[in-house]
């Protein structure tokens, strides 16, 4: 099946998204559908074709992702967040001729530093207008690419992993094979729909089965109690910090329409599992993914969470935890969680090496450190790879310790993950200054502001005079974080 066929065979009648309060049946979806992708085909898109998405929830984003793969392009969705020179990095790698937005952008100037040919701009307003021309069915095959999520590497430099209409149908199907979902359900998608994540359990699952998806543009309290109560939500998918915002400022009766809560993104913090059921009788479903696996890979089953774990397998997904020798190990033994599947990406877009140590042996590498019980319950213990995960956002170390660089007064930086009670982790630096010069807090907070999405500039900033090193010059990073968390608490006294 094609990734955009899985809405076909719904009534035209049912309602499909709800957005600012406005319903769009699936005949309407399908209808419209159909015309942005004649528009896209107008303009060029042929099959196998990168074409750009950036725009936060709404709609709309729905409409033109399924318009660029049904034109036959390769729709690669952007984080709204990111800076003009990210976004045209992601333009130059992906070789994007076409960019479907909300609203059109300023991205000349970095283009053009790039040295990227033209970029056709189209927003939904171009997209929604009446077309001559026909639309035309792309020759698709299901094991074609049909997305590009772009994720940081432990390099700090995006990677593209290429997501096929298999993938992305297989990882729906198996997901909602654990957490069952009906078309009379109503799913509130407040997770930004760039993330795959979003895209499969609070997008995906709910157009497989018929379902209604109510989208809420940003993420607020008071305003996803309202669409909660006013459209009696069922499903509800989020990060720790969202959970957590419900365990405060909401009471049982306002959440009493949910049928089930997940979580995912980063780890969920055990007292706040135990305090949400204790306050809503309800558990929360902790889950594990990552966008090489289209996402996810694991997660509780309602009729059993244990809480600390991300729970067991997916249907029709196999893990195993494995040595440094590729070798799986036995029950409650630490290793590498490993993950193969029909859900696993075709490789990183113009990066064979990477992509042939990601997918060695047969198996997708997370970099992920975890056990399994005897029950198959899988128990994350860290992570290899020195990735921030802040607010559900990733953030990797080497790209802003590079931004860092370039100021005229760092000699030397390393940045580290702290742990952070709103967010789960936030981003800390520390700096060496060149001698004879200087820098303050709010300067260098300003001069990455102007470089990178806002979510990766530190929070914390600590000035030192050397940094800690082994016996190589590597820097140790085990001791920045101990030091870290002691810099806050003395700054706090």
């Amino acid at each position: 099946m094609l990734f955009y066929e899985i809405i076909n065979k719904h009534p035209a009648e049912s309602p499909a998204l709800i957005c600012q309060d406005k319903m769009l049946t699936y005949g309407q979806l399908r209808a419209e559908i159909t015309l942005w992708a004649a528009h896209l085909q107008s303009h060029g898109v042929r099959k196998g074709d990168k074409v750009g998405l950036l725009s936060k929830n709404c709609s709309e984003f729905i409409i033109a992702y399924l318009a660029i793969i049904k034109a036959g392009g390769v729709v690669v969705p952007f984080n709204f967040q990111l800076a003009a020179p990210e976004v045209a990095y992601i333009v130059q790698d992906a070789d994007m001729k076409v960019m479907v937005a909300r609203q059109k952008l300023e991205l000349d100037t970095a283009l053009a530093e790039r040295g990227c040919g033209p970029l056709v701009q189209l927003d939904f307003d171009d997209l929604r207008q009446t077309t001559e021309h026909a639309y035309a069915a792309a020759e698709l095959d299901e094991n074609d690419n049909c997305t590009i999520i772009y994720t940081s590497g432990t390099t700090g430099y995006p990677k593209g992993a290429m997501l096929s209409h298999r993938n992305l149908v297989a990882n729906a199907h198996d997901f909602t094979e654990r957490v069952l979902m009906y078309s009379t359900d109503k799913s509130l998608c407040v997770l930004p729909m760039y993330h795959c994540f979003a895209w499969t359990v609070s997008v995906s699952g709910p157009l497989l089965h018929g379902g209604c998806i109510v989208v809420q543009e940003n993420y607020t309290l008071l305003d996803a109690l309202r669409l909660i109560q006013k459209y009696q939500i069922n499903q509800f998918a989020g990060v720790p910090t969202m959970i957590q915002m419900f365990e405060k400022g909401a009471e049982p009766e306002q959440l009493a329409s949910v049928r089930f809560f997940i979580s995912g993104g980063a780890s969920l913090p055990q007292k706040l599992a135990k305090d949400f059921k204790k306050k809503f009788g309800k558990p929360v479903q902790e889950g594990y993914g990552l966008s090489e696996a289209s996402p996810v890979c694991t997660v509780n089953p309602a009729e059993k969470i244990k809480i600390g774990s991300i729970g067991p397998q997916l249907p029709n997904v196999q893990v195993e935890i494995r040595d440094d020798n590729d070798q799986a190990v036995a029950n409650g033994t630490v290793g590498e969680l490993c993950v193969r599947g029909a859900n696993v990406m075709l490789g990183y877009l113009n990066r064979p090496e990477a992509t042939a140590a990601a997918l060695r042996g047969g198996w997708l590498h997370t970099g992920d450190l975890a056990y399994r019980d005897d029950e198959g319950y899988i128990f994350i213990v860290d992570r290899l790879k020195d990735m921030i995960i802040t607010g559900g956002e990733n953030v990797y170390p080497r790209e802003v310790e590079e931004a860092l660089f370039t100021h005229p007064a760092v000699q030397e930086n390393a940045v580290v993950g702290v742990p952070d009670k709103l967010r789960g982790q936030a981003v800390c630096a520390y700096v060496v200054l060149k001698e004879g010069q200087e820098a303050t807090k709010p300067q260098l907070r300003r001069f990455l502001m102007a470089r990178m999405a806002n979510y990766k500039v530190p929070k914390y900033f600590f000035f030192c005079e050397q940094l800690p090193k082994n016996g190589t010059g590597k820097i140790m990073k085990t001791a920045l974080r101990e030091n870290a968390i002691e810099d806050m608490v003395n700054r706090q006294n």
